[in-house]
């Protein structure tokens, strides 16, 4: 039985593969496409490929009318709680792939979620090789108690920190030992250099031209430093596997799930 998904933000840089692989998969049905600035073109030839038989919405609403059963959202973080929040309102799955949602944020969709029973899956990165960072990360955070993340992105990035320092600092925060540097309350100068704290971990963010995006958990013990560092091509397609993955297993569990590594395991 296939899947029906819609795919909001069809035509951004991950969306738009994201819905391609969707239209070239045997289990997996397009049934809607939302992108605003081409509604009402057909969603194959604006992806570069032939009619797919299928208009391009201008709201979620409209996409979702004709029966769904997973919204994948690949917006902006301005608008990605209130797609979720319709979608499981209206009984239908959601994957999570926009980054930018604070911890309230998540704590408002997981409630929403058990309320509804529906499922929720989010990943501040589908990649599969970002995700084996952060498994390696929590694994490094029991045994060298001192550690920040530092994520890298373009100059026009319009969130910070990255979805996937974020998450890496949250989940972190949940197993790191207690830290041997003063803490920042207790600094002079400019405090706001030691970056910002997320949970326990301190989390710094670069926006640069010649960046596309990178993260880094950076351990210190004495005598001895620790770098564990994903960096990303300027390609979509690691990003594609991760979140199909996350598209036909999303409904196996009710409620919020977060961290691509609980599909992996």
């Amino acid at each position: 039985m296939t899947i029906r998904v819609v795919v909001a933000g069809a035509t951004g840089w991950t969306g738009s593969a994201v819905a391609k692989a969707v239209l070239a998969a045997e289990d997996l049905d397009l049934v809607g496409a939302v992108a605003r600035s081409v509604a009402g073109q057909d969603v194959g030839t604006v992806l570069g490929g032939p009619e797919a038989g299928l208009k391009v919405s201008a709201t979620l609403a409209e996409a979702l009318a004709a029966g769904a059963d997973v919204l994948v959202d690949y917006t902006k973080p301005h608008v990605v709680k209130a797609h979720v929040l319709e979608a499981v309102a209206k009984g239908v799955a959601v994957v999570i792939g926009t980054s930018g949602l604070s911890a309230d944020d998540y704590a408002e969709i997981a409630a929403a979620a058990d309320s509804a029973g529906v499922s929720v899956f989010a990943a501040g990165n589908y990649s599969i090789t970002a995700t084996l960072m952060t498994k390696f990360a929590l694994l490094a955070a029991r045994y060298v108690a001192d550690v920040e993340v530092i994520d890298y992105a373009s100059a026009k990035k319009p969130d910070t920190p990255s979805g996937t320092a974020r998450e890496l600092a949250e989940r972190l925060s949940a197993v790191r030992l207690p830290s041997t540097a003063k803490p920042v309350a207790e600094l002079g100068g400019v405090k706001e250099t030691r970056g910002g704290q997320i949970g326990d971990v301190q989390v710094h963010s670069v926006r640069l031209p010649g960046y596309i995006l990178s993260c880094e958990a950076q351990f210190g013990a004495p005598d001895e430093r620790l770098v564990i560092r994903h960096d990303a091509g300027s390609s979509a397609a690691p990003y594609v596997a991760g979140t199909l993955l996350a598209v036909r297993r999303v409904r196996e569990v009710k409620g919020l799930r977060r961290g691509l590594d609980c599909l992996l395991d």
